[in-house]
């Protein structure tokens, strides 16, 4: 049965599906930036695998920036090997607190959550949001759903 999330029940296992195929498809204009990036990093040594837990393509191995990971919808260009490794948050980063590792993967997931929202209004409401900061409240978002496993949209309650 159709739930409110309010309410903390689930949706139905048939209305997550749309959702997430609807979401897939909104992202679909920028997941394609991120194919034709990851096809060019491909030239240079870069590898493609699924993984359907993130709903992701990951380039592993794409061979440009300072490290880490950039989502792109439902694409992640990956400088490393594995996206299940530990990273620091960017609060730690910054300074503001000693906060515990969290998983690459975590973090990048609530990203292409993220993207399954807003599709190509992500990326200019990131940036408007202050791109790659602590003060980013996508970055928050990410880094929460990261260390608790909920809260990936920006401006929860």
């Amino acid at each position: 049965m159709a739930a409110d999330a309010g309410r903390g029940q689930r949706l139905s296992p048939w209305l997550r599906s749309a959702g997430r195929a609807l979401g897939i498809v909104w992202a679909s204009p920028v997941s394609l930036l991120g194919l034709i990036a990851g096809a060019v990093g491909m030239a240079r040594g870069a590898h493609l695998h699924l993984r359907r837990r993130d709903l992701a393509l990951v380039f592993h191995r794409w061979p440009w920036g300072p490290g880490g990971a950039i989502t792109l919808g439902n694409v992640i260009l990956h400088t490393g090997d594995s996206l299940d490794s530990p990273c620091v948050t960017y609060a730690h980063r910054a300074g503001h607190g000693d906060e515990a590792e969290i998983q690459l993967a975590d973090h990048e997931r609530a990203h292409v959550y993220q993207y399954m929202v807003l599709g190509v209004l992500f990326l200019p409401l990131y940036l408007l949001c202050g791109g790659v900061s602590v003060r980013n409240p996508f970055e928050r978002a990410a880094d929460r759903y990261a260390q608790t496993g909920h809260g990936w949209w920006p401006w929860s309650a």
